[in-house]
């Protein structure tokens, strides 16, 4: 058994995928109305995107009675400005920030509301 995707619902998979693909810079593999697809280059775990009309974003930090986040993408970057510049320039919106005891964290949505952080070790 091998894990060969997530998986992001959205309204949009054409969209998201190129989203992700300004990001990380992966091939896009599948791109049809209700689905594309992004694989790493390595053959590696990657990042599908799958039509949910219906899609509800999640409310971060969590609200209750709001739709929870289920799940979040973690990206480790060397250079934290630099990472946070491209997701900017390529739709996302800035949601927060934090320091952990190893880690300086940056906390952003993607177009379709998925929360995801780009992150350095200190």
């Amino acid at each position: 058994m091998a894990l060969t995707a997530a998986v992001l619902g959205t309204p949009d998979p054409s969209g998201l995928a190129r989203f992700y693909q300004r990001l990380l810079g992966w091939p896009l593999r599948d791109d049809e109305p209700d689905w594309a697809t992004l694989r790493p280059t390595d053959g590696g775990t990657g990042l599908s995107f799958q039509l949910e009309v219906d899609h509800v974003p999640p409310v971060w930090p969590p609200v209750p009675g709001t739709q929870q986040m289920q799940q979040h993408l973690d990206f480790e970057v060397d250079d934290l400005d630099a990472a946070c510049t491209l997701a900017e320039k390529a739709g996302a919106s800035p949601l927060g920030r934090y320091t952990e005891p190893h880690e300086v964290v940056r906390i952003y949505a993607d177009p379709a509301g998925h929360p995801f952080c780009l992150f350095t070790r200190t």
